[in-house]
């Protein structure tokens, strides 16, 4: 009675079962390497966001470095808190070494 509900499997079945799992298996790593990607791709636009915050940053920082060192700012607080100035031709002496 059981063979009449057993019926042997067509030729060529067994390998389409293999191909059909090597599909499922292979569309599932298109999909995590999809998403691997875009993970990637969102920290990679993170850090280019940091990047550009330091780099306009160090833009300001060097600005303001040569607003505080400008000749003519040293020049106006040697003037007035030291009260510092140029000497006169005559008050310069030279010495030898």
């Amino acid at each position: 009675m059981s063979r009449l509900f057993a019926k042997p499997l067509p030729p060529g079945s067994s390998l389409l079962l293999v191909l059909f799992v090597c599909i499922v298996l292979s569309a599932l790593g298109v999909s995590y390497c999809a998403h691997w990607s875009r993970q990637l791709l969102n920290e990679l636009y993170g850090e280019l966001s940091v990047r550009d915050k330091a780099q306009a940053e160090w833009g300001r920082l060097i600005l303001e470095q040569s607003t505080w060192t400008a000749h003519n700012r040293i020049e106006s607080l040697a003037a007035e808190r030291l009260q510092m100035r140029i000497p006169e031709p005559g008050e310069v002496r030279m010495v030898a070494p």
